[in-house]
């Protein structure tokens, strides 16, 4: 795993950003709708992305080890905004297509493992996200 993302302005487009991933070169921006040439994912489909990645991967971790006959998966992630208890939220739902003979119980306990998966810890618990001036 990668010990830092950097991200800079390329001068491409009014929001557009080039991301660096180790030996990856991304490109981010925003949808047309905001002013953005949609020339890449926006910042929250990168998250979201992301959190499908290592679902899907932890799943398919999993699957290996425990000798599972699961053959494909795929991971739909969504978001929505809504209010509960008064309070504005954000939910995000990872629907699971688990392709394979597999049986009700396995089926089950795949899901819970892909709950489990490190972005998906990292997102539903507190962090602490600091921002300050480069050296």
């Amino acid at each position: 795993m990668s010990g830092s993302v950097v991200v800079r302005e390329n001068g491409q487009g009014r929001y557009q950003q080039e991301v660096i991933v180790g030996q990856h070169h991304l490109i981010a921006d925003e949808p047309v709708s905001v002013g953005g040439a949609d020339a890449g994912p926006a910042p929250f489909e990168f998250v979201m992305a992301g959190l499908g990645a290592c679902t899907s991967m932890t799943v398919r971790m999993y699957a290996e080890r425990k000798g599972l006959p699961l053959t494909h998966i795929q991971v739909d992630v969504t978001h929505e905004k809504l209010v509960v208890d008064g309070v504005n939220r954000d939910r995000i739902v990872r629907s699971l297509t688990l392709d394979g003979d597999l049986s009700p119980e396995q089926r089950a306990r795949l899901v819970e493992i892909a709950g489990r998966c490190p972005t998906a810890r990292l997102l539903s618990q507190p962090l602490l996200l600091e921002c300050r001036l480069a050296d």
